[in-house]
């Protein structure tokens, strides 16, 4: 049996191969995937080159076929989280499992090199790895579980993010946008900075207090000015930009919360001006902790409404090279690729 998967030969230049449909093994699950939301895999598409790890990482999908009993049965609707952690270290039994040091390697547990990737129409995941979807859920506001939602919902909840704070997001990608639904879910102020028209407009429409095209406003002056010359309390940078970063570091309150989740190299820190004198608090955000999927599943079904919009544009497989194009082009919230 075949299954299609996306492959990245050239600069923007992409084909759907068929290759062999991977078999459960012990209690991991074969999964049908029925929505790919997509995320930096553009990166890769501009390189023309696969990455050195499975393509894609966020998925929802119904599982088809399973090795092992468990919890879970063939039928079942799943969110998949991401990548292959042991499960028995402390980092993953303590819900930490996205730093686990331990991650498996895909061939050498299945004898098999696919079913890594989310852009293929079947994957395999262990199957502590594939909470189950509340009955009333769609397919793709559950898949806003991983990375829709879930960095700047694992940000928010390390800050404890309370009703009374203003916060600063940088960067309107999907990340960005995605945390203008937690905070404000949460009863935030929020302030954003944003470098389009069309992500301006679609960060107000999700509930921002604040918009500001930074490229053409002065950030840190309209943000002192907001906040009465005092900062915001909480900032979360989702761009990975330096000038973004530094706004951060400008714009929040003394003894503030500084979380930085979006991929990005190195930052110059003066550790007396920007630490010790203004007292922050510095986070490096990667996901969040697995005993918090309720929470999760509890934003997604109450804001349904924010993720239609945020959800701005579904493409077939065979039409995955003009999603790239349209994430490139920066004209939309999140993608979702249906296989």
């Amino acid at each position: 049996m075949k299954m299609k998967k996306v492959n990245i030969y050239q600069p923007s230049l992409v084909e759907l191969t068929k290759v062999d449909i991977p078999k459960p093994v012990n209690d991991w699950a074969l999964v049908k995937i029925h929505s790919a939301p997509m995320c930096t895999e553009y990166k890769f598409y501009l390189e023309g080159k696969m990455p050195p790890y499975p393509l894609g990482h966020e998925a929802s999908g119904e599982i088809v076929d399973i090795d092992k009993s468990s919890q879970l049965k063939i039928g079942d609707r799943v969110v998949v989280m991401p990548q292959y952690p042991c499960g028995s270290c402390n980092l993953c039994k303590t819900g930490n499992y996205i730093h686990c040091q331990n991650n498996y390697v895909l061939k050498e547990f299945t004898g098999g090199y696919e079913g890594g990737s989310t852009f293929a129409e079947y994957l395999l995941k262990p199957m502590w790895l594939l909470p189950k979807i509340p009955e009333n859920m769609n397919y793709d506001h559950a898949s806003m579980l991983c990375c829709g939602l879930g960095p700047t919902f694992g940000a928010m909840e390390q800050m404890n993010v309370v009703s009374s704070d203003t916060i600063l997001i940088t960067g309107m990608g999907p990340v960005g946008l995605g945390g203008i639904i937690n905070a404000k879910n949460m009863g935030a102020t929020v302030i954003v900075t944003a470098h389009n028209e069309y992500r301006a407009k679609l960060a107000t429409e999700l509930g921002a207090d604040l918009v500001i095209q930074s490229k053409i406003e002065k950030p840190e002056k309209i943000i002192r000015d907001f906040t009465k010359g005092n900062g915001v309390d909480k900032s979360i940078e989702c761009s990975g930009s330096n000038l973004a970063q530094r706004l951060c570091l400008r714009s929040t309150r003394r003894k503030g919360i500084i979380a930085f989740v979006g991929e990005s190299g190195k930052l110059d820190i003066n550790i007396s001006n920007d630490l010790i004198r203004n007292g922050h608090t510095f986070l490096g955000i990667w996901h969040y902790n697995f005993e918090d999927i309720p929470k999760l599943f509890k934003i997604a079904e109450s804001q349904k409404n924010n993720l239609n919009k945020l959800i701005t544009h579904r493409f077939s497989f065979d039409k995955v090279a003009d999603a790239f194009e349209l994430q490139i082009s920066r004209q939309c919230g999140k993608i979702i690729l249906k296989p």
